[in-house]
């Protein structure tokens, strides 16, 4: 356990990148799942869109770092 302040708000900071960067990630694997199901079957419109919006979650993504932005 930290005994200084700073030390304890470091653990208090890195708990809340901890859950944001959970949440992020998160995001990002739902939106490449649908990416991926939409392509399987063949619907070429919605496989689009799909698409168009998983890059996007994924370049938020690694401009925050979350993921390596290769």
């Amino acid at each position: 356990m930290a005994h200084t302040h700073s030390a304890l708000k470091r653990n208090r900071q890195a708990k809340k990148r901890t859950l944001r960067n959970r949440a992020t990630k998160a995001s990002v694997k739902t939106a490449l799942k649908k990416t991926m199901a939409a392509i399987e079957a063949g619907d070429a419109a919605k496989a689009t869109a799909e698409f168009r919006l998983a890059s996007q979650i994924l370049d938020k993504a690694a401009a925050r770092r979350t993921i390596h932005p290769n």
